[in-house]
């Protein structure tokens, strides 16, 4: 069966869509706290499911598609990390109850599979009509890579945020949650609530996250199918890594360099491509053992408790709560 049929993806799709179905209206119908014992156990589902997809693609499609699968995988796991380290910041700044967040993550990352198919689709089809801007792809992933590692402090400030801006602006707010509601209406006037701005900013941020991941992507693989679905399960099991490793991802301070490394390396390997190509196999072990690495040594190498955290919020402009 030919994977680029449009039936295929329909039903690919619709399989995806299910799955995310029953896991906000049946396991998760109602707001709870996310205990470390049942994201773990989340986690471990959305692996297996993923690499049980990566053993489809193997018997199905061949050892190549399967090696472009996993490293596509792995890099956009690895690169999730970082918007992790930001959602806690969102949360935090809005004071956000942990019980609300799985929905916010749910509808978050719902939206960001969209979005992420359509830069897909708009990135394959620009590579296979203009060669050229693979090379600056290439640059820019270096480029990338190189600004991550040297930054040392990201400053996050909601307000300044300007699709935040834009429907405060426009929209009334409420100054204060309204449970675990997106809307509420007051007098016949539709109010929104803080957790649909946090909502706004999960959005706009994996934006932005994105146009780092889908170019490092586009570098190990051309095939659309291969690129929307390794995104696809890397970011299913966002919400459970979220959750398993909310209160220890402190601990993995040397993880950023890995990513930044894993950018570089991707993006010489693009900008290299047409010289020397280097073989899957290869660059999948160089993606793991820099990602393992850089988590090891940050467990051998603990970080001082007087050292400044990496990103900080503002704090002359937070938001009043009654």
């Amino acid at each position: 069966m030919d994977h680029n049929n449009i039936y295929f993806w329909i039903l690919f799709n619709a399989f995806i869509l299910l799955l995310l179905g029953l896991d906000l209206f049946v396991f998760h119908r109602k707001s709870h706290e996310v205990k470390i014992k049942e994201a773990l156990g989340w986690s471990a589902f959305w692996v297996a499911l993923s690499l049980s997809f990566n053993a489809l693609i193997y018997f199905w499609m061949g050892p190549t598609p399967a090696l472009e699968f996993l490293t596509a995988y792995l890099i956009e796991k690895s690169l999730s990390v970082d918007n992790l380290f930001v959602f806690i910041m969102i949360f935090s700044y809005f004071k956000i109850p942990i019980q609300f967040q799985h929905k916010v993550l749910f509808w978050g990352i719902l939206g960001a599979l969209v979005l992420r198919a359509t830069f897909i689709v708009v990135g394959v089809a620009l590579l296979a009509k203009f060669h050229f801007i693979m090379y600056i792809l290439g640059a820019f992933l270096i480029f990338t890579g190189i600004k991550m590692a040297t930054t040392e402090q990201e400053e996050i400030d909601p307000k300044a945020n300007p699709v935040v801006k834009f429907i405060s602006r426009y929209i009334p707010v409420t100054n204060m949650l309204v449970g675990d509601k997106f809307f509420v209406k007051y007098d016949k006037t539709w109010f929104i609530t803080p957790l649909f701005l946090v909502l706004v900013m999960v959005e706009t941020t994996d934006v932005v996250f994105a146009a780092d991941s889908i170019p490092a992507i586009l570098a190990v693989s051309r095939d659309s199918f291969i690129v929307y679905t390794s995104n696809v399960f890397a970011l299913l099991g966002l919400r459970a890594l979220y959750f398993a490793l909310a209160g220890i991802m402190k601990l993995f301070h040397y993880l950023h360099y890995g990513l930044s490394l894993i950018l570089v390396f991707i993006g010489a390997k693009l900008l290299l491509s047409d010289i020397y190509k280097i073989d899957m196999v290869y660059a999948l072990i160089v993606v793991a053992v820099i990602l393992g690495g850089s988590v090891i040594i940050s467990i051998l190498l603990p970080k001082k408790e007087t050292d400044e955290p990496e990103i900080v919020i503002k704090e002359s402009e937070k938001p009043q709560q009654e």
